[in-house]
């Protein structure tokens, strides 16, 4: 019988990138005029995976929301693993942001990936859900390569890894 191949789908942040980006990011802020004398700042909480934006008012965090952003952008941290959540009032006239950075493939989406390999009725390729990954298998390298294209094409709300492959 043939041996089969392998990868893994995974998602995920470097956090080491995450940290550069917000240290960039607070230099930028300490340097630009229109933050001048204002209560903005970015808090990284490594160990929550969540990024704490603080600002005076909706207009001022949205400009910090962007400069975070195009910080991540530059340093290549896939925009799509960010769970932005909504401004909130906070004491002393601040607004508050939380970002929730997505380490993991949830189930739901865990699912969604499986389900989508499936659907396409890939010849002899099988998709198993492994904790917060999921193994894709078939005994054709090809038909590997094919569900790494399918999966490429469709958007998970998450940016896809693939690895570990054998």
């Amino acid at each position: 019988m043939a041996q089969n191949s392998s990868f893994d789908v995974t998602t995920g942040v470097d956090l080491q990138e995450v940290d550069n980006a917000v240290n960039q990011a607070q230099k930028e802020i300490a340097q630009r005029y229109d933050f001048k004398g204002s209560k903005a700042a970015i808090e990284f909480k490594r160990a929550e995976n969540v990024l704490a934006l603080v600002a005076d008012d909706d207009f001022r965090m949205r400009a910090l929301f962007d400069v975070l952003q195009s910080k991540l952008i530059k340093r290549n941290v896939p925009v799509k693993n960010l769970d932005v959540g909504e401004i909130k009032q906070a004491g002393g006239d601040t607004v508050r942001r939380e970002i929730k950075l997505k380490t993991a493939l949830d189930g739901d989406t865990a699912k969604k990936v499986a389900a989508a390999i499936k659907d396409a009725k890939l010849k002899k390729v099988q998709a198993a859900i492994q904790g917060d990954q999921v193994r894709v298998s078939s005994p054709s390298r090809d038909d590997l390569q094919e569900a790494i294209a399918l999966l490429r094409g469709k958007d998970f709300g998450v940016e896809l890894k693939f690895g570990n492959y054998r």
